[in-house]
C-alpha cells in the first residue's frame, strides 16, 4: 500500500492484529506516536476478509460477518488555547485471554487463501452465548471506567458508535446502559459485521446520515476477539 499510494519510504509501516478493538486500539498507538513526536500523521487501515474462512454449515457466524476496509488519518496539531480539551482520547484498556477460544481463526485471516480450507483451524469458530456474556458484563463497565476517566457523564456524550457486532447485541448494550436511540449508531445492514473496520464505517455513515458533523464528543467502544 506505501508503495501504491507512493508514500516516501521514510515512513513507517507495520501490522498488527486485534480484531474487533482493533480501530480503538490503532487510534491510541497513532496518538502515542503523534504526541511523542515519532510521527506527523498517521494512516489507519483497518481491513477484514473473514467471509473467506467462514463455515457454511455455522449459521452463527454465517448470517454476521462481512468482509470490509476503512482508512482513517490521524494529524497532529498544536493546541489552539493551552489546557484545551484534547481531541483523540483518553483510554480504557481491558484483555481477558481466558475467552480466546471462544472466537477465535486458528490459521489466521490473511490474504491469500490457507493451504487446507477443509482443515477446522481454516474457519472461524464462535461461541455465540459465552461471547454475549461476555460483552453484556464487560462493555457497560467499559463504558463506566472511560466516564469516570474522562470526567463525563453519559448526558456529555453526543453520540455513541460501539463495535457493530450484532443489531440483537448493541440492542441489547443501548438499553442496558439506557443510551438514547438517537444517539447511537447502527451500521450493519448493509455489510454486516467487518470486525476491526465496523467503527470508522459506522463513523462515516453517521456523517452521511447526518448524525455527526464535527466537534461533537463521540464515545469508540470495540470489544470481542480476545477477549479484548
Amino acid at each position: 500500500i506505501q508503495e501504491r499510494l507512493g508514500i516516501p519510504t521514510s515512513a513507517g509501516a507495520y501490522d498488527f492484529n486485534l480484531g474487533c478493538s482493533g480501530f480503538v486500539y490503532g487510534l491510541s498507538t497513532a496518538k502515542g506516536l503523534i504526541e511523542s513526536g515519532q510521527a506527523t500523521n498517521v494512516l489507519l487501515l483497518t481491513s477484514e476478509t473473514y467471509t473467506k474462512h467462514l463455515d457454511a454449515d455455522d449459521i452463527s457466524v454465517r448470517a454476521v460477518f462481512g468482509a470490509g476496509a476503512a482508512a482513517t488519518l490521524i494529524s497532529g496539531r498544536e493546541a489552539d488555547i493551552e489546557g484545551a480539551e484534547e481531541s483523540i482520547g483518553p483510554f480504557v484498556f481491558g484483555t481477558d485471554g481466558r475467552g480466546a477460544s471462544r472466537l477465535i481463526l486458528r490459521e489466521g485471516s490473511l490474504r491469500e487463501k490457507v493451504e487446507h480450507p477443509e482443515t477446522p483451524g481454516a474457519k472461524l469458530h464462535m461461541n455465540g452465548p459465552d461471547i454475549f456474556a461476555f460483552t453484556l458484563k464487560q462493555v457497560p463497565a467499559s463504558v463506566e471506567a472511560l466516564l469516570a476517566k474522562s470526567g463525563k457523564s453519559m448526558d456529555d456524550i453526543d453520540l455513541f458508535v460501539f463495535h457493530q457486532a450484532n443489531k440483537f447485541m448493541l440492542e441489547h448494550l443501548r438499553k442496558k446502559l439506557k443510551i438514547p436511540a438517537e444517539k447511537f449508531v447502527y451500521a450493519l445492514e448493509d455489510c454486516g459485521n467487518t470486525v476491526s473496520a465496523t467503527i470508522p464505517i459506522a463513523l462515516r455513515g453517521a456523517v452521511n446520515e447526518g448524525q455527526l458533523f464535527g466537534g461533537e464528543s463521540v464515545m469508540l467502544v470495540g470489544f470481542g476477539v480476545g477477549y479484548s
